[in-house]
């Protein structure tokens, strides 16, 4: 089974907000999709938390490195892609297109072996998994309203971030965690991301520190980067004396930039986006390094349907990961597939069995978030 052919298209025109200092409008293309042909009739689909623009510049350089080559070997050709680009981009663009098209391949392979891809990596531990509703900070009164809806829909586990969490004074952000807490109830799992790899992140250990303490206080599952995303020896004495769990890696890429994080154990949960790092063939390296040294890992996945759908075949496979991430009020993961997303009633998803991903595009949607006809 060969590779014949690769098409990128970008998500555009129902962009959410992403809470950054330069914020995202709906026609802003931070995700897109990528899309493998086989001469063998079989597509393979993955997505990129990356522009269209980089996405097709990359393909430039990877597409001869790719046309030809089999289609049903993903971590050998995905490392090939890795060796012949260390001058050409290691670790940005390059590396994130990588993580689309690996993901398409074992899209493929699981089409082929008519297998779910979850089953490749020593089997299924759990067929279904809580997702986290991921939302902005807002207004208190609003942040409550979107916290009572999600509720509605089943949601039992939320985290709330960035928007003006850190960015006025401490007593602003103990007044958006008491409301999400009192919102959501003393059952519901509740999360904080703060945010750090924002643009000019103000904050320090310190504030850190002290924002775990009153974490705690509101029975808070982790505490999501707090530091500058490269702060590693920062994030390691934040670890020691935080109140509340420590998690981070999301914007890291490759397991070369993972190990000294994990090796001066600098957290308890770590993040790896799937669309980013380098794709499954990737993300499984760095979840046996994280259970290597007992940290947890949780997929970061503010991307799409396709993100989603990948993030809960790994969950599938490692023991570890309890929950995945759910960015609400997204049309790019809520409207793109055939079929949508459903909680049960106790506020899980079910892991899809079908071959590969297990999820399918509908066609007439791309076509309408991209305005690439016959994408798919």
């Amino acid at each position: 089974m060969k590779i014949v052919r690769i098409k990128a298209a970008g998500l555009r025109g129902a962009t959410p907000k992403g809470g950054w200092s330069d914020e995202l409008k709906p026609d802003t293309v931070v995700h897109t999709l990528i899309a493998v042909e086989t001469d063998e009739g079989i597509t393979g689909i993955g997505s990129v938390f990356t522009s269209e623009a980089l996405v097709k510049a990359s393909l430039e350089i990877l597409e001869p490195l790719l046309i030809g080559e089999r289609a049903d070997e993903p971590s050998r050709v995905s490392e090939k892609l890795h060796q012949n680009t260390f001058w050409q981009g290691r670790g940005g663009a390059i590396t994130h297109t990588i993580s689309g098209i690996d993901i398409a391949l074992w899209d493929i392979f699981g089409k082929a072996t008519k297998q779910p891809i979850g089953r490749f990596f020593g089997g299924r531990v759990r067929e279904r998994v809580m997702p986290y509703a991921s939302l902005l900070m807002d207004e208190p009164k609003l942040m409550a309203a979107n916290l009572e809806n999600l509720l509605s829909q089943g949601f039992m586990a939320f985290k709330i971030g960035w928007g003006a969490y850190g960015r006025i004074d401490d007593k602003h952000d103990e007044l958006l965690v008491k409301t999400a807490r009192e919102t959501i109830g003393d059952k519901a799992f509740l999360a904080v991301d703060a945010g750090a790899s924002d643009a000019y992140w103000r904050n320090g250990l310190r504030w850190a520190i002290n924002t775990s303490h009153m974490l705690a206080f509101y029975q808070v599952g982790w505490l999501e980067e707090a530091i500058r995303p490269d702060d590693l020896d920062n994030f390691v004495e934040l670890r020691k004396q935080s109140s509340v769990p420590i998690s981070g890696g999301e914007v890291l890429t490759r397991r070369q930039s993972f190990l000294p994080f994990l090796q001066d154990g600098a957290f308890d949960i770590v993040q790896p986006d799937v669309t980013k790092v380098g794709g499954i063939s990737e993300f499984k390296k760095i979840a046996t390094l994280a259970d290597a040294y007992g940290v947890q890992v949780i997929p970061h996945g503010w991307n799409t349907a396709v993100g989603l759908a990948t993030d809960l075949q790994l969950a599938s496979s490692i023991s570890s990961s309890n929950k995945v991430e759910y960015i609400t009020g997204s049309a790019y993961v809520d409207d793109i597939g055939k079929t949508p997303w459903k909680l049960d009633s106790d506020g899980f998803l079910e892991i899809p069995s079908g071959p590969g991903l297990g999820y399918e595009l509908d066609p007439d949607k791309v076509e309408k978030y991209t305005g690439a006809k016959g994408f798919i």
